[in-house]
């Protein structure tokens, strides 16, 4: 070739090679490693907006003690006059100048300003504890939302499982066919019923997806990642406590029934503030007058007579609400023992049912597809038998799944109601 039709040649080359990376389909996003329960907690907690919308929520409100612990300000008057003189200018003889400068402050009486400050800290502490249950919350949904993905994660195995084995039966039954050993409607009969078992794969695949999208809804994310993944057990752990104890850590820890008991240190501190506000407080002054050569100084006092308004109403209410919030701090604690106790039966129920699944109905199902997989192969048993078996083999595997996984869920529960991680 000529110098020049190489020339051309290695343009042609190039303008097809970028034409081709030009339509290539982009890199897939890089394979991040699978999150474990712990980590999927922790990061919930350190980017769920909802949570740190919360938390500035609370520091907003402590601010409120900064308010509530800030003393009385003085207060500063001046006063000044300026008279028109005579024609010959003479102090004496002519009117004076005259100005004033007057400092006063109010000094409240009856411990107001500890008053005011022991109720802000005491609601800004029970702000903090429901704070703390909005986090007990948003653990409970990330620690269900990640059961759930290891849920769909094992049923979607179970699936294409079952969509491998029956396409196994579905090329030995093709083989069948063509060495003249059945019919061509019992080919397609047992054809047919692979769209089934390829439905079961899609539907498993979907609810994959849909776990995948909620758990990453908590940790902030607008758009879920596809190669998001998660890694865990649905084995049934041993629970390291009884009932008893769970009830006990459950009033020690849950930040709701905390929360109720300083509401109602915070009510206490407003109905003794409210008798402090009956209380009159005096407003002191000091003044300075200047009147033309005239110097003096005064003091002066002012008191507010409480003969009408002595803050009978706010007394009245406060005292009111001081009640509602004993009567508050009781329901929350019967509401611990109850979620405690709710908790612990749905534990053990499903505990129980998953020691039937995993001690013998599992195994029993697997012997019976088994068998039945074999003596239809050989041309033993009928294609209904076989194709009854693989369905209660499916729903035996996933209603153990199922139950190893309300095992998980109700852990969850006891370690929601508890306020404490069951689990180490």
């Amino acid at each position: 070739m000529t110098p020049k039709v190489l020339r051309a040649f290695g343009v042609a080359i190039f303008s097809a090679a970028s034409m081709l990376a030009a339509q290539a389909p982009p890199p897939a996003p890089p394979a991040t490693p699978p999150l474990t329960l712990q980590q999927a907690v922790d990061r919930a907690l350190a980017a769920n907006p909802n949570l740190l919308s919360a938390r500035q929520h609370v520091a907003a409100v402590e601010a409120n003690k900064i308010t509530a612990g800030l003393r009385q300000n003085p207060t500063l008057t001046l006063y000044g006059q300026g008279l028109t003189l005579p024609e010959t200018p003479s102090v004496s003889a002519g009117n004076p100048f005259f100005y004033s400068a007057n400092v006063s402050r109010l000094f409240e009486r009856g411990n107001k300003r500890q008053l005011r400050l022991d109720s802000a800290t005491a609601a800004a502490e029970s702000m903090q504890s429901l704070y703390h249950d909005q986090q007990r919350q948003l653990v409970l949904a990330v620690r269900g939302a990640f059961t759930s993905m290891l849920l769909a994660k094992a049923s979607l195995a179970v699936a294409d499982e079952n969509l491998a084995d029956y396409r196994k039966t579905v090329d030995l039954s093709r083989s069948r066919l063509d060495a003249g050993d059945i019919t061509r409607t019992d080919f397609e009969r047992i054809d047919l019923q692979q769209a089934q078992f390829e439905a079961d794969a899609d539907n498993a695949r979907l609810q994959l997806q849909q776990a995948s999208a909620e758990l990453q809804l908590l940790f902030g994310s607008d758009h879920p990642s596809p190669t998001f993944d998660v890694t865990g057990t649905l084995d049934p752990p041993q629970v390291p406590l009884t009932m008893a104890e769970a009830e006990q850590k459950g009033l020690q820890s849950r930040p709701d029934y905390l929360a109720a008991r300083q509401a109602l240190t915070a009510s206490e501190a407003d109905a003794k503030l409210a008798v402090a506000n009956g209380k009159t407080d005096p407003t002191v002054g000091a003044e300075y007058d200047r009147n033309g050569i005239d110097n003096s100084f005064g003091l002066n006092l002012a008191v507010p007579l409480r003969i009408f308004d002595r803050n009978q109403g706010e007394k009245e209410r406060t005292r009111y609400e001081v009640d509602a919030s004993r009567l508050a701090v009781t329901a929350a604690r019967n509401q611990v023992v109850a979620d405690v106790d709710q908790a612990w039966l749905a534990l053990d129920t499903a505990r129980q049912m998953a020691k039937r699944y995993n001690s013998h109905y599992l195994d029993e199902a697997g012997h019976v597809r088994d068998n039945l997989q074999f003596s239809y192969r050989n041309g033993n048993s009928t294609l209904l038998d076989y194709l009854s078996a693989l369905r209660d083999y499916r729903a035996i595997r996933i209603s153990a799944l199922t139950a190893n996984a309300q095992v998980w869920l109700a852990i969850h529960q006891l370690s929601f109601a508890t306020a404490t991680d069951i689990l180490p």
